[in-house]
């Protein structure tokens, strides 16, 4: 009953388990934000756990590390599939991304993924300077399809990565948890595609990590819109282009004026795809002028 379920999955969207496990691409999904400018230095770090599953059933678990400074971020990902998905595909992927903060903002530099399954090893990397693409490549490079619309020069201008797009900079001195915090819209390049995803308010909900953090988090609805690098006809890019119900639960992480996903929930036909947190540590640090004084 399990590979049915998944199997109907697969053929309903489009979406092949065998070119990435449920769980990276989840994370990568969670790509929900853009950088604004922030008040003032905070540092702090988010050391996180996740599960995915589908229609109630594990299928992955993962880790995600956020580490902020003065003028520094670096965020590091990984997962592999597991419960009842490693019995017909196993599969596991990692993800990293390092970048400067300037003036309040995020800059990515570089930002690599690599997806591994029974099959197949793809890594992906992205070098990037003041929002621009510099150079990307896809090993081993796939072959061309005349029906993909291509990603042009000026795509590949004004973009974050998948992994920096995935946490949100609160700029301002108010509350980080206003609701404004989720209108925003945040343009992405992952190495394949150049695509857009929106944000708006949904409510505030309480939340609870089995270890970590407990209080609000936003919830936001998520709205994908492809811009090239994709193939029109795929059926997995028109499901998601139409999906009104995705959802995004975002908490703070201490010291900062950074927001992450706690939560992550997109319908499918065969129930929810939910990654969801189980461990949520967030901890101020004391910046390094501070630490020099003492």
């Amino acid at each position: 009953m399990n590979l049915s379920v998944s199997n109907r999955f697969r053929r309903q969207t489009g979406i092949s388990q065998r070119r990435s496990p449920l769980l990276p691409g989840l994370l990568a999904l969670a790509a929900v934000s853009a950088a604004f400018p922030g008040a003032a230095a905070a540092q702090g770090k988010l050391d996180a756990r996740y599960e995915a599953s589908l229609a109630g059933i594990e299928v992955g678990k993962g880790a995600w590390v956020i580490e902020i400074t003065e003028d520094q971020y670096a965020a590091a990902a990984s997962g592999a599939t597991s419960g009842v998905m490693q019995a017909f595909s196993s599969g596991h992927g990692s993800g990293e991304a390092q970048g400067r903060i300037v003036g309040g903002q995020f800059v990515p530099m570089n930002y690599m993924a690599s997806t591994t399954s029974a099959k197949k090893t793809e890594t992906i990397r992205i070098t990037l300077g003041n929002g621009n693409v510099k150079d990307s490549s896809i090993e081993p490079e796939p072959p061309a399809d005349p029906d993909r619309i291509p990603v042009t020069d000026a795509h590949r201008r004004g973009v974050l990565d998948p992994m920096t797009a995935s946490f949100l900079r609160v700029s301002g001195t108010g509350d980080p948890m206003s609701p404004d915090s989720c209108r925003i819209s945040t343009p992405i390049f992952d190495g394949r595609m150049r695509y857009d995803l929106r944000l708006d308010y949904k409510r505030t909900e309480m939340v609870k990590a089995e270890k970590g953090y407990q209080g609000p988090a936003l919830v936001c609805g998520v709205y994908f819109t492809p811009v090239s690098g994709y193939i029109p006809d795929r059926a997995a890019i028109k499901y998601l282009t139409g999906l009104r119900t995705m959802e995004v639960w975002l908490a703070p992480i201490a010291g900062t004026r950074v927001l992450a996903p706690f939560r992550l929930k997109i319908p499918t036909p065969v129930g929810n795809a939910v990654l969801q947190a189980t461990q949520f540590v967030t901890t101020a640090t004391p910046p390094k002028s501070a630490s020099r004084a003492q």
